[in-house]
């Protein structure tokens, strides 16, 4: 189609980034470079794939290490689950592929994690199988230059967009044809105020020619936001402090957190210590309120946290089952999210 692939291809060999993923088309570096890369910046998650393979240079590598060491690595880059998926799907690679990475693009699918935009990135990159893949550059790409206006969250949309990207696709090399979309949408058809003039696709771009790059590409819906509100309560008992492991299934899975009374709705320092919570916490303890935090606002996707840290000090405070005492030289051992982790280091630096 008007020769787009050689086109993109073209840009690409020119202006590519220089990414240690690329170093080599192995599927593990690939599989690690793309889970990272979800929701994160490619400055941020470069440092982090170091991290990462340097302590897990191999499948079976991550496959037997501990929950707790993956958590730690991956600490500071949010949405655990990814960890949590790359360490499940790693053994399922050592149990049902015999520990080889699988080529076939179904197979890539059964991984745990893993959907069809990782699936046809590793297949393509790795195994020259020809998949498009399809993420929110290459709808803002296809949107723009071919003047689409189906809304990218609906199935009519979704299946309009993978059917064109696949018409595309270079069949001699789906790999650079791929990279190259997704690098296209990261560098230079970027979501707010591109530089167009030196596109070049400029002159077969209908958003160009029609002034209106801003409004493309179309969603139907508008994404609720649900709002929760954490109290952190920092218990200190002598030189020590609390920490709890949170094993719902519920953001931060598998990570430490400070004591939590969570509410639906802000509530004052009264409220907090006269609330059924707090009281079945403290079981009737003389507690001192020492600091209490100005509100954090921590944005997750879907989620918006209003978070206050309340310091307090209760004598002969006894652990809940759940609780576990921690020295401040300890708190590197554990996992936290990055709001906690801040935290901690505020209140270290003042020890």
């Amino acid at each position: 189609m008007f020769g787009f692939h050689k086109i993109l291809t073209v840009w690409y060999q020119q202006n590519k980034r220089d990414l240690p993923w690329r170093v080599n088309q192995d599927p593990y570096y690939v599989w690690v470079s793309e889970v990272i890369l979800q929701q994160t910046r490619v400055d941020q998650g470069k440092e982090y794939f170091l991290r990462f393979i340097k302590r897990f240079p191999t499948i079976n590598s991550l496959a037997t290490a501990p929950e707790n060491d993956i958590l730690l690595i991956w600490q500071g880059l949010g949405y655990y689950s990814r960890a949590r998926n790359m360490h499940y799907a790693a053994r399922q690679i050592m149990n049902e592929f015999n520990g080889i990475f699988p080529d076939h693009y179904s197979d890539i699918l059964k991984l745990k994690g893993v959907g069809e935009y990782t699936a046809a990135a590793i297949g393509s990159i790795s195994f020259g199988l020809q998949h498009a893949v399809i993420d929110g550059n290459v709808y803002r790409v296809l949107s723009r230059i071919f003047g689409i206006a189906t809304p990218i969250d609906t199935t009519i949309g979704k299946r309009e967009f993978s059917d064109l990207a696949h018409e595309l696709l270079d069949p001699n090399n789906p790999a650079i044809f791929n990279e190259a979309m997704m690098e296209f949408g990261a560098l230079q058809c970027i979501p707010r105020n591109p530089d167009c003039n030196i596109c070049p696709f400029r002159f077969r771009c209908v958003a160009f020619a029609n002034n209106n790059i801003s409004k493309l590409p179309v969603k139907s819906k508008k994404t609720s936001v649900r709002h929760r509100f954490f109290h952190f309560l920092y218990l200190k008992s002598g030189e020590q402090f609390f920490l709890e492991k949170r094993e719902e299934n519920d953001i931060w899975q598998n990570l430490y957190q400070l004591p939590l009374i969570e509410s639906d709705k802000p509530l004052t320092i009264e409220e907090l210590l006269s609330g059924q919570q707090f009281c079945s916490l403290m079981r009737g303890r003389t507690i001192e309120v020492e600091k209490v935090s100005a509100e954090i606002v921590h944005v997750l996707s879907h989620q918006k946290l209003h978070v206050r840290f309340i310091e307090l000090k209760a004598e002969h405070l006894e652990a809940k089952v759940q609780w576990i005492l921690v020295h401040p030289a300890e708190v590197p051992e554990y996992p936290v999210p990055k709001l906690i982790d801040n935290f901690l280091l505020e209140k270290m630096g003042t020890i």
